[in-house]
């Protein structure tokens, strides 16, 4: 394939997704528009820097075998690069009898996915590993650990440039026309002609892709992670990432303790709706942002559907005791005078009209065009995987 290839977002997986392009089209020009002054500075640096091997998700779905793949190949690259990581592993853990069958379940889904050397625990050999956690099972995954995404997202900017592609920051997309069997991109930077278009705009994924032409057939609905440092003199009751089984009723995988890969623990994050959508403080509004989740039908069908536990998650923003209390039943000693003020992150999440969550990643294509429309956790693990599938989907468009 020759001509020139735009990538439309310079996060994680916009970037992963140009590195992979110039490897597999070597003829292309590759070309990434970010609208920030640099790259990363949402979703792939607003995160708790973990590397997913693939437990939860569905067996067979995008998720389960790009993070399995995404892991190993995230790993190769942050060794190859010098960038900072560890492969520490990472403990779930059932924290009464009635969570012990779907503990079990998220094993078996594991091993399905095919996760390597994953090892059920009793609550002492749980306390042999973690010794301040408290639950009556555990299940490790040893190939988990941590990494630095920003980093991730240098490395990757320099290795585009290897291959003489293009990384341009403040270069926000305004218009995409096609125009006589190519695409024309106004941006911020200037105006570009390209044989094919793919765009990753992770918080503004459905806008980017709405300029092409495309229905916004889900829309994304931005949610809020807060996060609790913990203090020095206590980050001893957590040696590396415990996190707890999940609760079916709501889409996310709850409050978790994580040790950073440049030093410190975070608790967290929870899950808050927010007014704009890289709205990182409780105050921080943007009209546009808001009314649009407000015009969405989906979006009031999820609340209506969620209504218990999205008022829980709002309570445990204002309250540290209520967000400790959570983090007690993983670290029963960790005390509110503990935590300490984190930093916050903004998800993507993409939601259709009956107000469903799309779960897996999930893509839109037509001839010359590919969509990311959902990209969220694991997706900075995933990152490059995703992006070797897409490569593959455009070799594959005639």
């Amino acid at each position: 394939m020759n001509g020139r290839i735009v990538v439309v977002g310079g996060g994680i997986v916009g970037l992963a997704t140009a590195w992979r392009l110039g490897q597999r089209f070597p003829g292309a020009k590759i070309t990434v528009l970010e609208k920030e002054s640099a790259v990363g500075q949402h979703q792939s640096s607003h995160n708790s820097g973990v590397l997913h091997a693939g437990l939860y998700y569905k067996p067979g779905s995008r998720k389960a075998k790009l993070a399995v793949r995404g892991i190993r190949q995230m790993i190769e690259f942050c060794r190859q690069h010098a960038v900072a990581h560890e492969v520490c592993g990472k403990i779930v853990v059932a924290a009464d009898e009635e969570e012990v069958p779907r503990l079990r379940a998220l094993l078996e889904r594991g091993e399905i996915n095919g996760l390597h050397d994953l090892r059920w625990l009793s609550g002492d050999e749980l306390r042999e590993i973690e010794p301040h956690a408290a639950g009556v099972a555990a299940v490790r995954v040893p190939e988990e650990g941590i990494a630095d995404y920003p980093a991730v997202c240098q490395a990757l900017v320099r290795a585009i440039r290897a291959q003489d592609g293009e990384v341009i920051t403040n270069a926000e997309v305004r218009t995409i026309l096609r125009d006589s069997g190519e695409w024309r991109i106004h941006s911020a930077a200037g105006d570009y002609k390209a044989a094919r278009i793919v765009t990753c705009a992770g918080l503004h994924a459905d806008r980017v892709a709405e300029l092409t032409g495309r229905p916004r057939a889900v829309r994304i609905v931005p949610f809020r992670g807060e996060y609790y440092g913990i203090r020095p003199e206590r980050r001893h009751l957590v040696r590396n990432l415990i996190y707890p089984v999940p609760d079916p009723r709501f889409p996310f995988l709850g409050v978790h303790f994580t040790r950073m890969i440049h030093g410190g623990v975070e608790a967290g994050p929870n899950a808050v709706l927010a007014s704009s959508r890289e709205g990182y403080q409780k105050t921080d509004l943007r009209v546009g942002d808001l009314a649009d989740a407000l015009a969405f039908s989906g979006m009031w069908k999820f609340l209506h559907r969620h209504r218990a536990m999205c008022w829980q998650e709002v309570r445990r923003s204002f309250s540290k005791e209520l967000f400790c209390a959570t983090l007690q039943r993983l670290v029963p000693e960790i005390q509110p005078d503990d935590l300490t003020t984190g930093g916050a992150g903004v998800r993507a999440m993409a939601m259709d009209a009956s107000g469903a969550l799309i779960e897996d990643f999930h893509f839109v294509q037509g001839p010359g065009e590919l969509h990311v429309v959902n990209a969220p956790s694991p997706g900075a693990t995933a990152s490059l995987a995703i992006g070797e599938e897409i490569a593959e989907l455009l070799a594959a468009q005639k």
